[in-house]
C-alpha cells in the first residue's frame, strides 16, 4: 500500500460519494463490511474485490467513497477503535493507566488484527482521538508536559499492540500443531533445564531454580504492565 492519506479530506469532509452515481452503501458501511472480513480472515485477506464482494457491488463502486487501500485501512483502524470502551478517569494516574491498557487489550483481541495494522496508519481518526483525549486527562496529575503525556500513550499502546500481537501469533501457532499447550510448554522446559545443567548457561541455571512466575495470560499481561508504569514516575 502506497497511496496518499490527506487526513482533512478523510476526516473533515462529510461521506459523499467523489464523482458519479451516489453508491446503494455508505462510506461507514464499507467500512464495516472490511472490519469484519479482517476479523474472520486476518489482514491480508481484505482487498477492494474482496470487500465489493461482500457487499454485492462492482469494485469500482468502492472507489467513490474509498479512493484505494489506504485510505480503507484508516477507516477500519479508526472505525475498530471507536468500540474502545473508555473507563472512567479516576485521578489515580496509574489505575487508569492499567484500566485503559485492559481496554485496549480487549479491543485487540477483538480486532486481532489491529497490532499489525498500526504501523500502517498514516492519521488519527476521531475513534482514536476520544482515546488519546482519556490518556491525556488520565496523565494530567503527574504534571508531565502535553508532548510527555503524548509519548506515554504512545507507549503504553505500543506494548499493548506487541503483546497481543505475540498473544495472538501464539495462539494462531497452537492451532497448528498437533501437540497440545501443555505438552510443548513441558517439552521448551525440559530443554531448558538440559541446556542449563551444562554449566554454560548459570544465570539461566539460577533463574530455572526460582518459583515459577504465574503461566495466566491475565496475570502476564498484569505483571509486565505493572513494570511498564511503575517505569513512568516523573
Amino acid at each position: 500500500m502506497h497511496g496518499e492519506v490527506d487526513p482533512e479530506r478523510l476526516w473533515l469532509t462529510a461521506d459523499q460519494p467523489r464523482t458519479g452515481r451516489r453508491p446503494r452503501h455508505s462510506r461507514a458501511e464499507i467500512t464495516a463490511e472490511a472490519v469484519a472480513l479482517a476479523d474472520a480472515e486476518g489482514l491480508a485477506a481484505v482487498t477492494m474485490r474482496a470487500v465489493a464482494a461482500r457487499l454485492g457491488v462492482g469494485t469500482m463502486s468502492l472507489y467513490t467513497y474509498v479512493p484505494d487501500k489506504d485510505t480503507l485501512l484508516e477507516l477500519m483502524i479508526d472505525q475498530a477503535g471507536g468500540d474502545l470502551a473508555l473507563p472512567p478517569v479516576t485521578g489515580d494516574w496509574r489505575a487508569d493507566l492499567h484500566a485503559l491498557a485492559r481496554a485496549q487489550r480487549t479491543l485487540m483481541h477483538r480486532h486481532p488484527w489491529l497490532p499489525a495494522a498500526y504501523p500502517l496508519r498514516r492519521t488519527i481518526g476521531p475513534g482514536t482521538l476520544a482515546a488519546l483525549e482519556h490518556a491525556l486527562a488520565a496523565l494530567a496529575p503527574t504534571g508531565l508536559p502535553g508532548a510527555a503525556r503524548l509519548e506515554v500513550f504512545a507507549l503504553l499502546t505500543g506494548f499493548v499492540a506487541s503483546h497481543v500481537g505475540y498473544e495472538v501469533a501464539q495462539r494462531e501457532a497452537l492451532e497448528r500443531s498437533t501437540r497440545s499447550a501443555a505438552d510443548l510448554g513441558a517439552a521448551q522446559l525440559r530443554y531448558l533445564t538440559a541446556m542449563a545443567a551444562s554449566g554454560r548457561y548459570p544465570q539461566l541455571a539460577a533463574t530455572l531454580a526460582e518459583p515459577p512466575a504465574p503461566a495466566d495470560p491475565e496475570a502476564t499481561f498484569e505483571r509486565l504492565l505493572g513494570r511498564l508504569i511503575n517505569g513512568l514516575s516523573p
